[in-house]
């Protein structure tokens, strides 16, 4: 028996598809493990390589959420600005009572200048005469003192002012007479503030609340005189508080209505996500095609777009993937078929076998073949599948008759040149034309003339660049004409290439990445003429190169 190697069949089939696949795009497919229990201890690792970051559950609707943090902010508003309003009423309380001081001593002072040249000879009788014309306020008291002792008192509680029994010469013999009833206070508050060495101030006692206080001192003849005014502002006060409490209520009942309708508004900012969620939930792996409903400009709008140009995507690579997955099974099923069979019935013949080893090397070279193709054609659905750059056509078509003569003994002839650049890629135009190259090649015999061209057809912004391939094979029929570009189009004509189905398959996608067409000029029996069309607009290629010069 001859030597055989100890590899496996499937160990060099592993092999022989590595090189394929380092020479042949690939499609974006991730590869999903089972983590071990080990592994799930541990934060999966991004792309980045760090690990995630752990979010923590939220247990709360976002509807909730957004309501509540509206309730949050209105209340933390209204707080606040009823505790600034109520600080400034307050003060304004407080401004108030120092004016009405400023206001009755202003009116003494003048009161005092004018009793001067009237004769008065007394404090008492100055003092007396002063207070029967006061009319004071309900929070005000004005108080007559002689030598430290009051002798009479304004208040606006009683409605008249009261003065005490005076001895000779007007001087009060006593304070025992003063009615201090309408003095929150007492009399100890009113002998504390004539006692006081301060002339005003502010102070705050159990019967009265807080107050405000102005005292003038002044002497008449022998006497000491003063006038003592107090301001009380717990009234006052008690209104401003009444009044925000007032407001406060209308504030809770305003907070309620905001609640309902934050809780309305949350409804309708959330009703896209909610409907991108139903449409999450209702897509399948084998429906991709429902769509998120795009109302509007705003940014929900913009979330409601980019869920549906993310589904496009996975709709695109989806369809892509089994596309590939169902050509490759249809195609390879047949090769894998032949090489079982074959191996199953290898023979011990020496020559019988060596057939079959030859039959089973071409199988896996044509599945070597097809999954190149389909791998290109994969390729081909991806954004930068096509890389454009300026490019001399010349040079580019010369390239490619040098490269299509390494193909076979034919009789390969030049028959015209486009000259000009124009924005293409060159690689695959290379690979689109010496794929028809090669078609070429199936359908002649040694020998047999294969010519190739390129020229610009058109002007200006339609110009195009085409370049065929024409052989002197049996041609293509027209009802095969119609369909040759599709995959793995087959026909029973003669005039139909043969091959896996894939390459014209191949030069159409190259096409239509240049945003052209691929296109077949034959009659039966007569040979026929490949090509592609691209566009090369000449006003495009003149403001490419403005911009580099």
């Amino acid at each position: 028996l001859p030597h055989r190697n100890p590899r496996t069949t499937t160990e060099t089939m592993t092999e022989t598809t590595a090189a394929m696949m380092t020479d042949a795009p690939t499609l974006p497919i991730d590869v999903i493990e089972t983590p071990t229990p080990r592994q799930t201890d541990r934060p999966a690792p991004h792309r980045g390589g760090e690990p995630l970051r752990t979010l923590r559950p939220r247990t709360l609707p976002a509807r909730w959420r957004i309501t509540l943090w509206i309730i949050l902010s209105t209340l933390i508003t209204l707080v606040a600005v009823g505790l600034m309003g109520r600080s400034i009423f307050l003060a304004s309380v407080e401004q108030t009572a120092n004016t009405e001081i400023e206001q009755e001593a202003a009116e003494f002072t003048r009161f005092a200048e004018d009793a001067a040249a009237g004769g008065y000879s007394s404090a008492t009788a100055l003092l007396s005469e002063y207070l029967a014309r006061q009319s004071v306020h309900e929070d005000e008291v004005v108080v007559a003192a002689v030598d430290g002792a009051p002798i009479a008192i304004a208040s606006g509680r009683t409605g008249t002012p009261h003065a005490a029994a005076s001895g000779a010469g007007g001087r009060a013999t006593g304070d025992s007479d003063v009615d201090f009833s309408g003095v929150p206070g007492g009399e100890a508050l009113v002998t504390a503030l004539l006692a006081d060495d301060a002339r005003s101030g502010a102070t705050e006692s159990s019967d009265s609340g807080p107050l405000r206080w102005g005292r003038l001192d002044f002497t008449a003849g022998e006497q000491q005189g003063a006038v003592l005014i107090v301001q009380y502002t717990q009234d006052a006060r008690d209104q401003v508080d009444g009044t925000f409490a007032t407001i406060a209520w209308v504030a809770l009942i305003g907070l309620l209505l905001s609640s309902g309708v934050a809780w309305l508004v949350a409804g309708q900012i959330l009703a896209p996500v909610r409907e991108v969620y139903r449409v999450a939930r209702d897509i399948s792996e084998h429906d991709l095609t429902a769509r998120v409903p795009v109302e509007g400009t705003d940014d929900i709008a913009a979330v409601a777009a980019t869920f549906n140009g993310m589904l496009d995507r996975l709709e695109t690579v989806h369809a892509t993937q089994q596309r590939f997955v169902d050509d490759a099974g249809h195609e390879l099923r047949t090769p894998i078929t032949i090489v079982r069979g074959q191996l199953e019935l290898l023979s011990e013949d020496p020559e019988e076998r060596a057939a079959t080893l030859r039959l089973v090397s071409g199988e896996l070279d044509r599945m070597s073949r097809i999954v190149t193709d389909l791998l290109v054609l994969a390729r081909a659905e991806q954004p930068d599948f096509v890389r454009v750059a300026n490019c001399e056509v010349s040079t580019l078509t010369l390239d490619i008759e040098a490269k299509a003569q390494a193909l076979g003994d034919r009789r390969w002839q030049l028959v015209e040149i486009a000259e000009g650049p124009t924005a293409l890629d060159p690689q695959r135009v290379t690979q689109a034309v010496l794929q028809l190259a090669a078609n070429a090649m199936q359908v002649t015999e040694a020998g047999d003339r294969i010519e190739l061209g390129s020229r610009f057809d058109g002007s200006g912004a339609d110009r195009r660049l085409r370049v065929w391939v024409r052989d002197s094979g049996p041609g293509v029929a027209a009802a095969d004409a119609e369909r040759i570009f599709e995959r793995f189009a087959r026909g029973d004509s003669a005039g139909v290439r043969r091959g896996s189905g894939l390459g014209l398959a191949i030069v159409r996608a190259i096409a239509d990445g240049h945003g052209g067409s691929a296109w077949v000029d034959s009659v039966l029996g007569e040979g026929a003429t490949f090509g592609i069309d691209i566009p090369a607009p000449s006003d495009a290629v003149a403001d490419t190169a403005e911009r580099k010069a």
